[in-house]
């Protein structure tokens, strides 16, 4: 197995829980800014989805882009863990770092600014690296 190839797993797995600590003091700052609190109080067992359109969008920014991290990564965790038990090559693990630096770079853009033709560029250019790398993931298993 090759800790190498699963470094910027583990630094996005870390990452993930950044923004999740993020989501914290974005929320509550905005909530404690609320004249009118009776929209995020009255309701029982809510959900961070409720907020929408009760505080400001920018406020709910970060769990945006945490979700987002629970989606398309978990691919990338699954490709990592196969090109590392199979045997990652230097192109691989080069591959693996664009992506989560991209993703990184992804969710500040998203968190801070959130402007969409950036925002998607970051993304598509993340998920040709990730297609690169389910690529090499197949052609190391399956022509093995």
């Amino acid at each position: 197995m090759q800790a190498q190839m699963l470094a910027p797993a583990a630094v996005l797995v870390v990452w993930t829980l950044i923004v999740l600590f993020w989501i914290i003091p974005s929320r509550f700052g905005a909530i404690a800014k609320l004249e009118d609190k009776s929209a995020v109080t009255a309701k029982r067992g809510g959900r961070g989805n409720d907020l929408e359109g009760v505080i400001p969008d920018k406020a709910n920014w970060p769990a945006h882009n945490h979700t987002h991290l629970h989606e398309q990564p978990t691919l990338f965790y699954a490709v990592s863990a196969i090109l590392a038990i199979v045997g990652a090559g230097a192109l691989d693990v080069m591959l693996a770092w664009i992506y989560v630096g991209l993703r990184i770079v992804h969710s500040l853009w998203q968190i801070l600014f959130n402007k969409i033709p950036i925002r998607f560029l970051l993304f598509i250019t993340s998920t040709i690296a990730l297609i690169v790398l389910a690529v090499r993931a197949v052609m190391a298993t399956a022509f093995a």
